[in-house]
């Protein structure tokens, strides 16, 4: 599987037990529900592979989402989530924590 180098977040791990590593994998969660949609950027533990979704858009309206944007979310567009990746307030509202 490829990551991505993008900056080096942790977060309690819920395979290990314990704080670790998480990297981003480029892929995208999408769910629909009615009108409303949620979408998260994947993240793995480097020991155990366990994944922690981060939260993009929570309860969304489908509406307000661009189509563009809302495409590559589908395509799991690498420059998307590296992005994402690299954003401080995006991984700071998911409680990543910063060595």
């Amino acid at each position: 599987m490829k990551y991505f180098n993008t900056i080096k977040v942790y977060h309690r791990c819920g395979g290990c037990g314990k704080k670790r590593q998480f990297v981003n994998t480029g892929k995208f969660r999408i769910n629909a529900n009615g009108k409303n949609v949620d979408i998260w950027l994947i993240y793995q533990c480097v020991k155990c592979k366990h994944s922690w979704n981060l939260v993009i858009y929570k309860r969304k309206k489908a509406s307000s989402i661009s189509m563009e944007e809302y495409q590559l979310f589908l395509e799991n567009d690498e420059e998307l989530a590296y992005r994402y990746g690299n954003d401080m307030a995006f991984l700071k509202r998911n409680n990543a924590e910063f060595k």
